[in-house]
Order: C-alpha cells, then sequence, then structure tokens
C-alpha cells in the first residue's frame, strides 16, 4: 500500500492558513462597532467615556447646557425646525422670538448656536442616550468628561489657545480642568474628531457629526453681545455651569429671568440653584429605565432607535388654521419655508449666538404667556466674528 505524506512545507500553510483565518477572526472582531448596552443597565465608566468624547472640550458653560438640553431631545428637534423656518430671525430678534417657544430654557438659549443645534440632531439617538445617562448617573458623566479631559490635556491635545483657557483647579479634594471661552464678549465652538483626540471608540459608539479625520480646530467667533441686549458681562454669568466637584449643574436664575425664558417654578428663585429636570419639557419622549421614569413619572424606554424614530415623527410642527406654525403650544408667524424642512436637516449657517450673565443660576420651566420686550440688542446676522478658522494640533 502506498501511503502518502505531508511534506514540511504542507503542514506549514496549513498551520499559516488556521493562523491567518484565526488572525482575521479577530480583526473583524477589533473592527467590529462597539454595541450599545441593553436597556434599564447603567453605562459603565469606559462607556461613559465614550459616550461624553464629543462634547467633553467644550467650554464649561456650554457643555453644562448641553448636558441639560439633551435630557430633552424631542424640544431640540423642534428648536431645529424652528430655525430652519426661521431663516431670517437674527441677533436680538431671535432671542426675543426663542421666549415665545414653549421649549426649556436650556433649548430656547441654545438657538443662539443653530450649527450646534444642527450637530444634536445628527444623530439624535447619541444626543437622547447622552440626557439619558445623565439624567440616571449625572456624577459618573461629569467624572467622565474630566478623565477625558486629562487624557486630551496628557497627550498634548488639550491646551489654552486664544479662543479657550485651560485651567487646572481642585474642587472638593479632587483635581479638575476648567475649559472656559478667552474672549468675555465671543465664543468659539471646538470642533475635533474624537478618534484624532483619544482614538477609535471601544466601549460605545461616537456621535455621527462626520469631522474629518485627524482634525482639531475652531468654528467662528460668536459675538455674544449681540444677541442679549443690556450688556455682557461676561461668562461667570452664564445661564448654566458646572459645579465638577460636586457633581452638579447650576443654573443662574436671573440670566432666566432677565431673558425672560420660561421660568415655571423658579420665578421667586435668585441668584443661582442647583438644576433639576422638569418632566414636562420631556413630551412624552420615554425614560431610559424603570427608576427613572418613575422619578419623573414617564414611560419606560422600549428601544433606542424607535425612540429616536418618534421623536422624528412627533416633532413636526402641524399648521395652524391662520396659516402660521405651531412648537409646543405656541404660535410663530408664517416665514419663509426652508429648502430643507427635516429635523435632520442643514441649519442655515449663520448666526452666532446670544448669551449674557448675571451671577446665579435655573432652568426649570415649562410655558409662560407672552415675552417681556426689551430694548433690540445690536444686530447680529451671520455676525460671527473674528472667526479663527480651525487647524490640526
Amino acid at each position: 500500500m502506498k501511503r502518502s505524506y505531508l511534506s514540511p512545507f504542507s503542514i506549514g500553510g496549513f498551520v499559516c492558513a488556521a493562523l491567518l483565518l484565526a488572525l482575521g477572526g479577530e480583526l473583524l472582531l477589533a473592527q467590529k462597532p462597539p454595541e450599545l448596552p441593553p436597556p434599564n443597565q447603567a453605562l459603565a465608566p469606559n462607556q461613559l467615556e465614550d459616550l461624553v468624547a464629543p462634547i467633553a472640550l467644550y467650554p464649561d458653560p456650554l457643555i453644562s447646557q448641553i448636558l441639560v438640553a439633551s435630557t430633552y431631545p424631542l424640544e431640540l428637534v423642534q428648536a431645529l425646525q424652528w430655525i430652519q423656518r426661521n431663516p431670517g430671525l437674527t441677533g436680538a430678534a431671535l432671542t426675543q422670538a426663542a421666549e415665545q417657544q414653549n421649549w426649556d430654557p436650556s433649548v430656547q438659549a441654545l438657538v443662539v448656536f443653530p450649527d450646534l443645534i444642527k450637530r444634536l440632531n445628527q444623530d439624535i439617538t447619541w444626543t437622547t442616550n447622552l440626557g439619558n445617562a445623565f439624567l440616571g448617573q449625572q456624577g459618573d458623566v461629569m467624572d467622565a468628561v474630566q478623565r477625558m479631559r486629562a487624557k486630551a490635556e496628557q497627550s498634548g491635545k488639550l491646551s489654552s489657545t486664544p479662543q479657550q483657557q485651560v485651567t487646572n483647579t481642585n474642587e472638593s479634594g479632587q483635581p479638575v480642568i476648567q475649559i472656559e471661552p478667552a474672549d468675555p464678549q465671543m465664543i468659539y465652538l471646538p470642533q475635533y474628531d474624537p478618534a484624532y483626540i483619544w482614538g477609535p471608540p471601544m466601549y460605545y459608539p461616537y456621535a455621527s457629526w462626520g469631522y474629518p479625520g485627524g482634525y482639531f480646530g475652531f468654528g467662528l467667533g460668536i459675538p455674544i453681545g449681540a444677541y442679549f441686549g443690556g450688556g455682557w458681562g461676561g461668562w461667570g454669568g452664564w445661564g448654566w455651569q458646572p459645579g465638577w466637584g460636586g457633581h452638579n449643574i447650576f443654573v443662574n436664575n436671573n440670566f432666566i429671568h432677565r431673558y425672560n425664558f420660561n421660568s415655571r417654578g423658579s420665578g421667586s428663585l435668585n441668584g443661582r440653584s442647583n438644576w433639576a429636570h422638569d418632566a414636562s419639557h420631556r413630551q412624552g419622549v420615554p425614560y431610559s429605565n424603570a427608576a427613572v421614569s418613575s422619578r419623573y413619572g414617564g414611560g419606560v424606554r422600549q428601544n433606542l432607535q424607535s425612540r429616536a424614530s418618534a421623536a422624528q415623527a412627533q416633532s413636526r410642527g402641524a399648521r395652524s388654521p391662520s396659516g402660521g406654525e405651531r412648537m409646543g403650544n405656541r404660535q410663530i408667524a408664517p416665514s419663509k419655508p426652508s429648502s430643507n424642512r427635516s429635523a435632520f436637516g442643514g441649519v442655515r449657517d449663520g448666526g452666532a449666538a446670544r448669551m449674557h450673565s448675571d451671577h446665579g443660576f435655573s432652568s426649570l420651566g415649562a410655558a409662560r404667556s407672552g415675552g417681556v420686550s426689551r430694548g433690540s440688542g445690536g444686530g447680529g446676522g451671520g455676525g460671527h466674528a473674528g472667526g479663527h478658522g480651525g487647524g490640526r494640533r
């Protein structure tokens, strides 16, 4: 009987093939995008780090406002559509018109950053997940922001620039990295690819904002004073500020009242107070788990994707008999329609920001009737002044 033998080269070939197959499988697994955690499950620290990465390097006044506003995702969708339907509103006129919308103050004051509202709508599922995490794990979310800032600083990708002032301090015995606008009259929104700062996400997908790979820069400068009449006192009195050491968001009640934003429940408050979620502005969007739902009296989440789809569908403004549009229970005058009415479509560039500060803090809110008129602030329009284009760092 003739026996067949495998030469050493053949055996080596089989071994190499097996190794390549195994290695290929590992590579495929490594390239598999991170999956969302199941409902009702808290996010682990490394998942929270990936979740907050897209906003971790935003200045303190704005990141605290984003965290609050993200708990009202449907109102963010409505705000984008409202901006698209009213492209002619700029400067103080934009601020005054936003006062009449039945949104939480954190959303009302965000209209001065139309590009940011557009980003938050581009991946509304991520935005909703951020808000849910903040409602259920507020301290953990704030700690995750600080860890991501520390990593960026240690790698040389976070430092003071003409647009921002980065400060290392200590709060409640914990090291804290603060980021503040360098100019009290201007704010520059950072634009960056999180994968360039921290590497690709390992445990949770980044928001799909589409920045070029390896990019870090700043948008055009936004002259805040053009959007808020009565003077601008600097960022220390902006409407929202983080208390990193105590895991709090402080709300400036004076800011809320001065600009006549929704202030139900805080009408008698002055100075600053701890932020508290207002379930009336959730507008039926389910909460992420039974404990949070029970706390605020809302429904329990079914799944992330269906919630995002529901927010899209429910947010379309209904036409009123007079031909105007309605957002919540507010009537706005007919305006020239935008070429893109989608909640996820483009927002007209333009814009800038309006914001003010009186020292103190509160973002509660529901509907009020009628706005208090005030003198018009200097015009604003596409008034991005002194923009420093972004570049790589």
